[in-house]
């Protein structure tokens, strides 16, 4: 079929001596989760073999080997002993055992070599994790390029005709995270994969690096309550930005306690960063004063929800206000648990640029902040920060379960829900208590506008919110 030039594609080029010799246009577009491809691109339909180095190779684009009966197996029956696949393959926790067990079943089903190559780096909400490898025919992984670093990998391989015959049996095969060029592994090796935390921790680092550097800021703010999620995000900015470059903001209320007060500096001197301590109490006094005989006037005396979201919102404009001035970036606290739940505040908490954890719920919060302890001789996170429990410590005494259930409950129904699409009914069925499930599929219908409104941030798990998971704000949609 012939190809309209008119139209844009996603496309490889085969170049040789400075000259684009071909070009392959993907064929299988993908337009689910984060992807938009068949709104933007056109679809290929041709499916060359090339020969390089005397050896038959088929060149083809990311989605166009992830199933069977894709253009893959067209060119493997063409004669294509080699499979390159070059990919912009978007990172989440675990994915790269998934895509290793995909392209060892279509090496094997098509007796070729695969060589898959990934790129390096953070966009937006999205990670880029590397993780090049190459498989033989039989399915098994020779060579692997590592994740999270640009690196450059030399693997020779040896390619036989149909015959049996060795073709070019000495050239080398590069496989590219990306473009800059590390030094070449002079043998074929097996990179170290990385293990459940480290490997998040490492996407987290590289997506916030790239977010700030890819939008021109150099430096970072950072509110720090003295509680987990604000300890882990500074951790976080300081091993991707270098401590010089990050700065503390905090911001005590009436309502902090000595403790956390104690904790945010201790966090500060271990991490190496500047910390700012701005107490918010005098304009706190002063909304009180202002709205409080309006708020009495409408027949709502009492203190409640308006009134705590005060601070947090009086913490939103300080902290904005300092990056105003000073240029910084405000990378936001909150994760995917609050987010879900609408445990948030617009305004607030929620200010800033940039959502580090957006898409990690509190118990992996919890388990991120032990990895990154367990780094080196110096623990940066304080263990009373670790052992005390959570708290917005807007009012006295105030604890999250007394507004949302357990975390170690909460987190799996939310799994259950968002990333994996289950039906109140089908999360029942896994033994959660009914008004617990119905409760929380309630807050996060509920809180859609919110979401709305927040700041990227990096995706970590299959679903995240955002372009993962687009539903409307204005439904009838009851969650059951």
């Amino acid at each position: 079929m012939h190809q309209d030039e008119s139209r844009i594609y996603n496309a490889a080029g085969v170049m040789y001596d400075g000259v684009v010799r071909a070009v392959y246009r993907k064929q299988r577009l993908p337009n689910y989760g984060v992807f938009d491809e068949v709104r933007y691109f056109g679809c290929g339909s041709e499916n060359p073999v090339y020969g390089i180095s005397g050896a038959p190779v088929g060149l083809n684009v990311c989605e166009d080997i992830w199933y069977p009966g894709d253009p893959t197996e067209a060119q493997a029956a063409a004669g294509a002993r080699v499979i390159i696949n070059i990919n912009g393959s978007p990172y989440h926790a675990g994915k790269v055992h998934f895509r290793e067990a995909m392209l060892g079943q279509r090496a094997r089903d098509y007796g070729v070599w695969v060589c898959y190559t990934n790129m390096v780096g953070g966009q937006d909400e999205l990670v880029f994790d590397g993780a090049s490898m190459v498989l033989d025919p039989s399915g098994a992984v020779v060579a692997r390029a590592a994740m999270f670093e640009e690196e450059l990998l030399v693997c020779d391989i040896e390619v036989p005709e149909a015959t049996g015959r060795a073709i070019n049996p000495n050239s080398h095969l590069l496989i590219s995270n990306s473009g800059r060029l590390h030094r070449p592994a002079v043998e074929p090796r097996l990179a170290q994969e990385l293990e459940s935390e480290a490997e998040i921790y490492a996407a987290l680092v590289l997506g916030t690096r790239d977010y700030l550097h890819k939008t021109g800021f150099v430096k970072a703010l950072v509110a720090v309550s003295g509680g987990i999620d604000s300890s882990l995000v500074a951790a976080i900015a300081v091993d991707a930005l270098g401590a010089q470059n990050v700065i503390g903001v905090g911001m005590p209320s009436r309502y902090s306690s000595e403790g956390s007060i104690k904790d945010a500096r201790e966090l500060a001197e271990n991490l190496g960063i500047e910390l700012i301590i701005i107490p918010i109490e005098p304009a706190h006094e002063a909304y009180l004063r202002m709205l409080e005989p309006l708020f009495a006037e409408k027949g709502h005396p009492e203190a409640g929800l308006a009134e705590e979201n005060i601070q947090s919102r009086i913490r939103g404009n300080v902290i904005m206000a300092l990056s105003n001035k000073l240029g910084h970036i405000v990378l936001t606290t909150g994760n995917k648990s609050e987010f879900a739940t609408g445990y948030t505040t617009l305004y607030g908490d929620m200010s800033g640029g940039f959502a580090v954890i957006k898409d990690v719920p509190k118990t992996l919060v919890y388990r991120l902040a032990r990895y990154r302890n367990a780094q080196g001789s110096r623990p940066p996170i304080p263990a009373s920060i670790l052992a005390k429990p959570p708290s917005a410590e807007l009012r006295p005494g105030q604890l999250d379960q007394d507004t949302l259930p357990p975390y170690e409950v909460l987190d799996p129904i939310i799994e259950a829900y968002v990333e994996h699409d289950r039906s109140v009914e089908e999360i029942l069925a896994l033994g959660f208590e009914e008004e617990t499930v119905r409760r929380v599929a309630s807050m996060v219908n509920q809180s859609e506008y919110k979401r709305r409104q927040a700041s990227p941030g990096i995706k970590i798990t299959p679903r995240a919110f955002g372009r993962d998971r687009r539903l409307p704000i204005a439904n009838r949609y009851a969650g059951s």
